[in-house]
């Protein structure tokens, strides 16, 4: 493991994150993953932050309400097809670790774990989170939105930022 400046690494996650990565949450016996493309990464309330989005209506979303914190998991390596498989089938009805041959690891400070993958990884802390109300989304963004499913954000605390 080699600790990392977060903010040293933010556009390379940021370019790897628009094409998907893994967001990991467990909360007490639930565990998932997800595929993410939409976060932020920067500086809020004098601490470093990992902005992500989840959708109200996806299986994770059940589980990070009751979670602490979660991971985001970056490869190093092409994972396109584990990237493809965990943003298209639902946890609720497989095992998303299981079909693309993941495995996870103990994270260093959360209790939700990372995807034991060489790659870059965030762990981080809830702080924050915040139902987006879609009478403040602009115009121009609601067809993000067809079936009305909109996001909750959750600001994490990045508590350790490490390659592997």
């Amino acid at each position: 493991m080699n600790k990392v400046n977060y903010m040293s690494v933010a556009d390379e996650a940021m370019a790897k994150i628009k094409k998907g990565v893994f967001l990991t949450v467990k909360a007490g016996d639930r565990l998932n993953t997800m595929t993410i493309g939409w976060a932020t990464i920067g500086h809020c309330w004098q601490k470093p932050i990992f902005m992500i989005m989840v959708r109200n209506s996806r299986h994770t979303f059940s589980i990070i309400e009751d979670a602490d914190d979660f991971t985001v998991s970056i490869p190093a390596l092409d994972m396109k097809n584990a990237v493809m498989y965990c943003g298209t089938q639902s946890g609720k009805d497989v095992d998303k670790f299981q079909e693309p041959g993941m495995e996870t690891k103990a994270a260093q400070q959360t209790h939700s774990p990372i995807i034991d993958l060489p790659g870059l990884h965030f762990e981080c802390r809830i702080v924050h989170k915040s139902a987006m109300d879609p009478k403040f989304l602009e115009e121009s963004y609601q067809h993000f939105y067809p079936e009305q499913d909109f996001h909750t954000m959750y600001f994490g605390e990045i508590l350790e930022c490490y390659e592997v």
